[in-house]
């Protein structure tokens, strides 16, 4: 057996059975022959094995990146194994600009079309023009539009459809040359004639106060989503709790902070059998103290149960939760 600790960021020292490296085709190719349980893993930043695995670990660690470019865009096409920060930091050092609201976001190319990663007002949907994966049914390789990845919030239909179906081998970039910065989020709103550098910077600034790091506390980031939740339900809160924070998605949607709610419970900083909820950022559960799968679980099912019976809010987590065969939905 083979310990996951240093394979998944929330660190439990749980094992499995074996651990492929996908660091080709070939290899893809003949491991999809192997008609077995698996899962697939970038650098388990969004994943939690909560118990020991009994089937197979492809880690993903196809490498290499392109650049071109023509009078309006900047074309990228990225393997998935790659390393999403280290992306957006070459991108940056190029003076290509549109990723530098998303730098420090952990994990790996491959893993921000199924996330649709986002944060300070951008989302990767916004970039990504094609994406390229391996299906597991035919075993071919195929390329999907941007149109058609049905992206959302924190979705995509990597997360539905082809789920358990594709393996994404490489994404496609197209980043407009001439854009305007995005910047009414948080803190970027407080920056003068902002540029590329200092978007960058400061976003991994306030990252860097906000969120603890996985290598010195053991966590996955953000562990629930945000709530969308329907005008009508939105404005029945307001009544109780005037100060709200919320941003409207449309004329009949409203996202809420998750965070907020948790907070406004009085979850932050609390520690239920080694799992705590972040001093500085409630929506962050971390392995505070020789925690478990089941104490991460239970503690997370304790927030979500609260919230549900103070706000009529049912929590989704953002997190992959894996259990000994199969995917853990609470």
């Amino acid at each position: 057996m083979i310990s996951l600790s240093a394979l998944h960021t929330f660190g439990f020292n749980t094992f499995a059975k074996s651990v492929k490296r996908v660091d080709s085709l070939s290899t893809l190719y003949a491991l999809a022959q192997q008609n077995i349980p698996n899962v697939i893993l970038g650098e388990g930043s969004n994943t939690v094995f909560t118990e020991d695995y009994y089937g197979v670990i492809w880690q993903n660690c196809l490498s290499g990146i392109t650049f071109t470019e023509d009078s309006d865009f900047h074309y990228i096409t990225a393997a998935s194994g790659e390393n999403w920060h280290q992306l957006v930091s070459k991108c940056v050092s190029l003076s290509i600009g549109g990723f530098e609201n998303l730098a420090l976001i952990p994990g790996t190319v491959g893993a921000a079309p199924i996330q649709n990663i986002g944060a300070y007002g951008v989302e990767i949907s916004s970039f990504i023009s094609e994406v390229e994966y391996f299906d597991f049914q035919d075993k071919t390789l195929k390329t999907i539009n941007a149109y058609n990845c049905q992206f959302g919030y924190r979705d995509s239909i990597f997360k539905h459809e082809l789920r358990d179906v594709a393996f994404i081998t490489k994404v496609m970039f197209s980043l407009p040359k001439r854009y305007e910065f995005v910047t009414h989020y948080g803190e970027l709103s407080e920056l003068e004639n902002p540029s590329i550098d200092s978007i960058y910077e400061a976003v991994i600034r306030v990252r860097k106060n906000k969120l603890p790091d996985p290598h010195q506390v053991g966590n996955a980031g953000s562990f629930f989503k945000n709530p969308v939740v329907p005008l009508e339900v939105f404005e029945s809160i307001q009544i109780q709790f005037p100060d709200i924070p919320h941003y409207p998605i449309s004329d009949k949607y409203i996202k809420i902070p998750a965070a907020w709610l948790i907070d406004t419970l009085g979850f932050k900083g609390t520690i239920e059998d080694g799992i705590q909820c972040h001093p500085q950022q409630a929506l962050v559960l971390t392995n505070y103290n020789n925690g478990t799968g089941r104490s991460l679980l239970n503690f997370a099912n304790i927030i979500k149960s609260a919230v549900k019976a103070q706000f009529g809010i049912v929590l989704e987590h953002e997190v992959q939760l894996l259990g000994q065969t199969e995917r853990i939905v609470l």
